[in-house]
């Protein structure tokens, strides 16, 4: 079955709040410090991959001011 246009399975990011990450974050790191000796070197990289590109997201969006100041400048 097709989607419709707006449904979330477009194939498009999701958009996730700050707080929304930063509770992805600290998931994703308890996993990764759970995993043990075991798993696959791929797939430890690819988490920690993942990890270093949420910290980005989160320190480029406090680096940010709030939208509604930001959208307030453009006047």
């Amino acid at each position: 079955m097709r989607s419709m246009e707006g449904q979330r399975s477009d194939n498009r990011p999701l958009k996730r709040s700050d707080d929304e990450k930063r509770r992805a974050l600290l998931q994703l790191e308890a996993a990764y410090a759970a995993l043990g000796p075991k798993p696959t070197p791929g797939l430890k990289e690819t988490m920690a991959e993942r990890i270093r590109a949420l910290k980005a997201e989160i320190a480029e969006g406090a680096s940010k001011p709030p939208r509604r100041e930001r959208d307030r400048d453009r006047g």
